[in-house]
C-alpha cells in the first residue's frame, strides 16, 4: 500500500531553468522550517511532498519536445542541491524518479515516452525498486518479469526502494525469460503490490526506502522498457543518477555548515556585551570554518562542472563524451561523500556537546551523510578517476560510475 496515489491540486508547469531554481530556493525555506522536526519523529513527508510536487520541479527534465522545461543538468543538481540542504530526505526521494525519466529518455518508445512524460507533467511520482538484497553482487536482479498473454506477471521482492512509498508508479528492475533486464514502470496501487514502511536506518528516515513485494502483479507490455541496454552502449543513465546522488551529499555538506555557523555565532561565542555580538576570534575555530567554506564551495563547483558535462554528453552521446561526464560526475561525487561527513562532523566540534541536544536537531546532518554515502563506495571512485587520467581508461559502463 502507498501513502498516496492521487496528486492534489493543479500542477505548476515550469518553462526555464530560471523559473526552476527561483522555484526550488523558495520551496526549500519553507521546507527547512520542519526538516529537524520530521527527522527526530520521523514524521513521513505526505504534506511537503504534495508541495513539492505542485511545484512543477519533478517535471523540470521532461523535454521540452514533449511539454516540459528540459531544463539542464547544471539546474537539475542545483535543485536537488536546495532541497536536500533543506531536508536531505526529501531531496533524495525524487533521485530515483528522475533517474527512471533518464531510463526512458534513453531507452523508451515514443509512445512510452508520450504518455509516460504527460503523466509526471500532470504530477505522478515515480518511485523505484530496483535493489536487491541476498544477491551475489550489487547488479544482480532475481525479479522475474513472465509472459502472461500479451502482457507480463511480476514476482519478487525489492528494498531500499526510495519513493516507492510515496509513488504513483514504481519503476522496477526485472529480468525476462532470456536473462535481460527490463525497467518496468509499473502502477504502485496495483493488484499484487505491496509496499512495505520497514525502513529503520539511523538517517535518512523519511525517505521510505523499506520493501516492495510483487506477487503475481500484472503489468501491461506498454510499461516495460528495455533497461541493460541502456549499460551495453554509451548513454547518461549512469552519471545522470550519480549527480543527483552527488548534489545530495553537497546538499547536506551546505545545511551542516550553515548550521553550524549560526550555531558558534548565537550559542557559545561571540558573548554578549551591551546587547552587540562580538566577533569569533578564536584561532582554531576560523581555521576550521575557513577550510569547511573552501571544500564546501569546491564541492559545489564540482557538481556545477559534472552538470556542464553531462549535458555535453546528452546532446552528443558517445563514448568519449560519456567517458568525460562519467569522470567529472565521480570527481563531484568523491568530494560530496568527503564533505558532507566531513562538515556534520566538525559541526560536533565547533558546535561543542550542546550539538548533540535532540531539540538542536544538528546530529541529523551526520546521520544523513553516514547513511547517504553508503549508496556505492566512493573508493572505486577514486580508482576510475585515477585509472582515467593516468591510463586513459574509460570507466565502466554502469549506474555506479
Amino acid at each position: 500500500m502507498t501513502l498516496s496515489t492521487q496528486s492534489r491540486g493543479p500542477v505548476a508547469l515550469i518553462q526555464s531553468d530560471a523559473q526552476a531554481l527561483a522555484v526550488a530556493a523558495e520551496l526549500a525555506e519553507q521546507l527547512r522550517t520542519e526538516s529537524a522536526l520530521r527527522d527526530r519523529e520521523r514524521r513521513l513527508p505526505i504534506h511537503e511532498l504534495e508541495q513539492f510536487s505542485a511545484s512543477g520541479l519533478w517535471g523540470i527534465s521532461v523535454p521540452r519536445a514533449f511539454g516540459g522545461a528540459g531544463v539542464s543538468n547544471v539546474t537539475l543538481a542545483e535543485v536537488i542541491r536546495l532541497i536536500a540542504a533543506a531536508d536531505a530526505s526529501l531531496g533524495q526521494i525524487p533521485q530515483n524518479h528522475f533517474y527512471a525519466l533518464e531510463v526512458l529518455r534513453v531507452n523508451g518508445s515514443q509512445a512510452q515516452q508520450q504518455r509516460l512524460y504527460k503523466e509526471v507533467l500532470a504530477g505522478r511520482r515515480l518511485g523505484n525498486a530496483l535493489a536487491e538484497l541476498g544477491t551475489r553482487t550489487a547488479h544482480e536482479r532475481t525479479t522475474t518479469l513472465s509472459a502472461d498473454g500479451d502482457n507480463y506477471r511480476i514476482n519478487g521482492r525489492k528494498f531500499y526502494a526510495t519513493g516507492a512509498l510515496y509513488a504513483h508508479r514504481i519503476p522496477t528492475t526485472v529480468v525476462d525469460a532470456e536473462g535481460r533486464q527490463h525497467l518496468a514502470f509499473i502502477p504502485a496501487d496495483s493488484p499484487g503490490v505491496q509496499v512495505i514502511d520497514d525502513w529503520s536506518g539511523f538517517g535518512q528516515r523519511t525517505t521510505g526506502s523499506g520493501s516492495v513485494v510483487f506477487d503475481h502483479a500484472w503489468v501491461s507490455a506498454a510499461d516495460v522498457v528495455p533497461f541493460q541496454s541502456a549499460f551495453e552502449r554509451p548513454t547518461t543513465v549512469g552519471p545522470l543518477a550519480q549527480i543527483l546522488h552527488a548534489a545530495i551529499d553537497t546538499g547536506i555538506a551546505s545545511a551542516a555548515l550553515e548550521d553550524a555557523l549560526q550555531f558558534v555565532r548565537t550559542r557559545t561565542r561571540p558573548w554578549i556585551d551591551s546587547g552587540t555580538e562580538r566577533a569569533v576570534d578564536d584561532p582554531l575555530t576560523l581555521k576550521s570554518f575557513g577550510q569547511l567554506a573552501i571544500r564546501v564551495h569546491a564541492a559545489e563547483a564540482l557538481l556545477e562542472r559534472a552538470g556542464e558535462m553531462l549535458d555535453i554528453a546528452q546532446a552528443d552521446g558517445n563514448a568519449v563524451t560519456v567517458a568525460v561526464a562519467s569522470i567529472a560526475v565521480a570527481e563531484a561525487r568523491a568530494i560530496s561523500t568527503e564533505i558532507s561527513l566531513a562538515a556534520s562532523s566538525t559541526l560536533f566540534e565547533l558546535a561543542g556537546s550542546q550539538a548533540t541536544l535532540a531539540e538542536h536537531g544538528l546530529d541529523r546532518h551526520w546521520r544523513n551523510a553516514r547513511v547517504h554515502t553508503l549508496h556505492d563506495p566512493v573508493r572505486w571512485k577514486y580508482h576510475a578517476i585515477g585509472n582515467y587520467y593516468l591510463n586513459n581508461i574509460y570507466p565502466p559502463l554502469r549506474g555506479t560510475i
